[in-house]
This record gives structure tokens, sequence and C-alpha cells, in this order.
């Protein structure tokens, strides 16, 4: 049956071509007109549904796996339900190593997609043999007929958007897009959509979003690796505690550090202004967008695609919660809740 009549053979039919959304209210007094590339429209609700397919799909076209093979991933969530629902379609078994600073909910769904999940330390350094990365590679030589993804190493994570994220977002703009904002975890995302951009139009200023605590952002401005830089921040998916082989810095024309707090709030402003229910690393990257405004980066003419990686459901339990933020200190008089919870007592 066609897909002109939106019937699918299976649900990774779905994956890549999601939307672009005009953002009309939360940037009402900013310079420039901005456009949010919202990946949840994927149907594993984050852009990490490109890499899982392009990555798996590599490797059985070129003998790698196997019917009835074991995928292995580190992940802090999102991919390793891509990567979940792929298996359960092409019939592979799936591993994931997942850090402890993964929501409660996110290990959840990971275990409801029939992966076997190992919740490993989030805060030590990335060679202890406890990190999700040392524990994926034991686990991958332990396991016979097995395929380790490692997305944080291997181009084509960075492939998979060159072939799919950047030329959706030239399209869909007519190739009149002028920055692309964009969040920086292994980088895969903004390295290949940078770099189709960047092959359309070199004018084309890519900044990434990096978080306090991040290793990345200086990196990507001396070549030094500080570890000095490294400490705990509760953002999931961004930044880095080492440098991922993924991201191609000379295509990156500068980043930006936000902060777990002002990310958090940010996010909900998205949900209460534009009706997008998004996730965190989304409300980070409106942020960084808030704070360029701030050094005048934009004009009244440019394009701005700013992409909104997953979906707010991810979420329930951390910035989605009151009790969370209160938890964490988030909630002063700045910024105190104006929703209120009615009760009807009987």
């Amino acid at each position: 049956m066609g897909q002109d009549k939106q019937v699918f053979d299976n649900v990774l039919d779905l994956v890549g071509n999601t939307p672009l959304i005009k953002l009309n209210n939360i940037t009402a007094s900013l310079k420039g007109n901005y456009y949010a590339k919202v990946e949840a429209f994927n149907p594993g609700h984050s852009s990490k549904d490109r890499i899982a397919l392009y990555i798996i799909e590599q490797a059985e076209k070129k003998g790698i796996l196997k019917p009835g093979d074991t995928i292995i991933e580190t992940t802090s969530g999102n991919t390793g339900f891509s990567i979940a629902m792929v298996s359960i379609i092409k019939g592979y078994q799936c591993i994931l190593a997942v850090s402890s600073k993964s929501s409660p909910d996110k290990i959840d769904m990971l275990k409801t997609m029939g992966a076997k999940v190992y919740v490993c330390p989030a805060h030590v350094s990335a060679d202890d043999p406890r990190s999700y990365y040392q524990v994926a590679k034991r686990l991958h030589e332990e396991t016979k007929g097995s395929v380790y993804i490692n997305q944080y190493f291997n181009e084509l994570n960075t492939d998979a958007h060159y072939h799919s994220t950047g030329p959706e977002i030239w399209n869909q703009t007519d190739g009149k897009i002028t920055h692309l904002i964009a969040c920086s975890g292994t980088g895969g995302t903004i390295s290949g959509t940078a770099k189709y951009l960047k092959e359309q139009n070199p004018n084309i200023k890519v900044i990434g979003v990096d978080a306090y605590g991040s290793v990345i952002k200086k990196y990507h401005e001396t070549q030094e690796f500080d570890e000095k830089e490294i400490y705990p921040y509760r953002i999931e998916g961004l930044g880095k505690n080492l440098i991922p082989t993924a991201t191609d810095f000379d295509v990156i024309d500068e980043f930006v550090k936000v902060t777990d707090e002002e990310s958090a709030h940010t996010a909900r402003e998205i949900a209460k202004t534009e009706g997008l229910f998004v996730g965190y690393t989304s409300g980070a990257a409106m942020q960084a967008i808030k704070q360029l405004n701030e050094e005048e980066t934009f004009n009244d003419n440019d394009k701005i695609v700013v992409i909104f990686p997953d979906h707010g459901s991810r979420y329930m339990s951390k910035i989605y919660s009151d009790k969370w933020m209160n938890e964490q200190g988030f909630f002063d008089s700045v910024n105190a809740e104006k929703a209120e919870t009615i009760e009807f007592v009987k």
C-alpha cells in the first residue's frame, strides 16, 4: 500500500522527515525568525531513531549483523530506546548500558521495549570500569555474536544526520537558513547536519550548545582537554566528560554553555507558550538562543533553525515534576510555578 495514503509496513518507515515548526510566542521579543526541527515526531520520539536505523542497516549491508545477533550500546536513554525499537522489528537482542543520570521513566521505557538494561554510575570517569562506556565494552567482549554501536566514536552517527536531517532542513527552509542551533552530546546530530548545510552554503553559522560541567566548549576553543572543566550536572544527552570523535569541531562555529536550571525552566516555557511538549535538551537549545540574543547575534532577517531532540514524556520524573524541581532548588521567587492543582473533595 502506498505511503501517499499514510499506510506503512512498520514503524521504521516513519523515521525522519520530521516537521519544521515556526516558534511564535517564546521568540516574540527576539530578533530573527525561528523554526524548530521537532524530532519528537519520530516514532521513537527522538532524533536518535535516525542513527539507530542508519547504523544498524549499514551493519546489515556489511554483513556485520546477522539474524539473532545482539546489539550493545551506551546510552543516556534515547539512543537505547531507538535501538530497542529497531531490534524488535529486525529480530535482534538488545543490551544497554545506561547512565544512572537517566530518568527512571527512560529506564522503564527501555525495559518495556525488551532491552536488557545495566544501570551504571554517572559521575565516574570515562575509563572507570563502572562507567557505561567500559561496561558496554565488557558486555560486547563477553557476548558472542554481538555488535557494539559505540555512538560516541562511530562516524556513521554523523553520516546518518548528513544524509537525513541536513537535507531535510535545507529543503524545508528553501535554502534560506542562516543559523543552526543544536545541542552537542555525541556530536553526531550537529556535525552531520552542519556538514551538509555548510556544503550548500558555507556562510550558515552553526552554534553548538554545551553544559556547564562539560569539556566540549573549551576543547573547541583551545584543542585542550581540561579535566578541571568536569563536574556533575543534570541535563541528559548534552555535553561530555570526554571528546567524542563523532563530533566534527571544524563545522561548528562556536559553542554556548547553558545551566541546568535555566534549561529546565525554558523547556517548561516552550510547553506553555508553543504547546510543544519537549525534553530537557530542547530547553537547553532554546536557552542558548535567549543568551545569543542578549549578545545581539541575530538580526530581523535571519532564519534560525533550532533542533528540539526529544519529547517531554521522557522527563516526567525530572523537569516536569514539581517535586524534582523543588529538590534541585530550581523553584525560587522568580521562577515559582503559576499552575495550580485543584483537588475536588467529596
